[in-house]
């Protein structure tokens, strides 16, 4: 059975919230202005392409923090 894949969901005021921070970065770090249309393209693109990687990454760590947790449980046990 194909597991789907699980997509990012943002609310209506997180999208926009990130399409005005796209909309700074190109203002102040290259001196661009772009529209409003163009920013949430571009969050779309972040979201659809880029943003699985980090939420992978981040599935990883959190399973290599669980994991030592769990080896530092074992050294509760007395032993007898």
């Amino acid at each position: 059975m194909k597991k789907e894949a699980t997509r990012i969901k943002l609310s209506k005021e997180q999208k926009e919230g990130m399409a005005a921070a796209i909309q700074r970065y190109f203002l102040q770090e290259r001196d661009e202005e772009i529209g409003a249309l163009a920013s949430s393209l571009l969050l779309d693109f972040i979201i659809k392409e880029l943003a699985p990687e980090f939420y992978n990454q981040g599935v990883s760590d959190s399973y290599q923090f669980m994991n030592e947790r769990t080896e530092d449980l074992l050294s509760l046990q007395i032993y007898r």
